[in-house]
């Protein structure tokens, strides 16, 4: 697992404000190319990391319903997990259980051996995302500092929260 004092998720580049892309895949792209927090990471091929979480997406939908959609791609180029957002107003026709469009489509890179990194990223973003009161929240911000400020604070607490993460940090 990545150091957790090291995580910085949801800091500056880890949100796509207003996704264009109504479509599943354009906007699982979209967001790839457009978050630089996926930009940065070191040899990472963006359009093989895009068809790598597209492929899993025609495994099964990521799309768990209240639309949100939490889609992933594990890759080797990746040593720290990175996490981006995109927020589509409009709402993007995803094949989500509930069968409701995704507004909220994150996206988890990681590296094929990071397995309970993934696990932990999941369970603190669908944990963060449940929340009704929480999503109306994201939906309303004005900007994406301030979106990105409320989901960054939110994910954060939840984070150092995890029995896991307190055990890494004190050694």
């Amino acid at each position: 697992m990545a150091d957790p004092q090291e995580s910085n998720f949801f800091e500056t580049g880890s949100v796509v404000w207003e996704i264009e892309s109504t479509d599943k895949h354009d906007a699982i792209r979209e967001i790839v190319f457009r978050a630089p927090v996926f930009r940065t990471v070191a040899n990472l091929d963006l359009n093989g990391f895009a068809e790598t979480v597209i492929d899993r997406e025609r495994i099964q939908s990521t799309g768990f319903g209240h639309g949100v959609a939490v889609a992933h791609g594990r890759t080797p180029e990746v040593v720290q997990s990175a996490v981006a957002l995109g927020v589509s107003r409009k709402g993007i026709d995803y094949d989500s259980f509930d069968g409701r469009p995704v507004h909220l489509l994150f996206i988890v890179a990681n590296h094929p051996e990071q397995e309970m990194d993934y696990l932990q990223i999941l369970s603190a973003l669908v944990t963060l995302v449940r929340n009704r009161t929480f999503r109306q929240e994201l939906l309303a911000c004005l900007s994406c500092d301030e979106l990105q400020h409320k989901l960054s604070c939110a994910f954060h607490e939840l984070w150092y929260q995890s029995p896991r993460v307190q055990q890494a940090v004190s050694g």
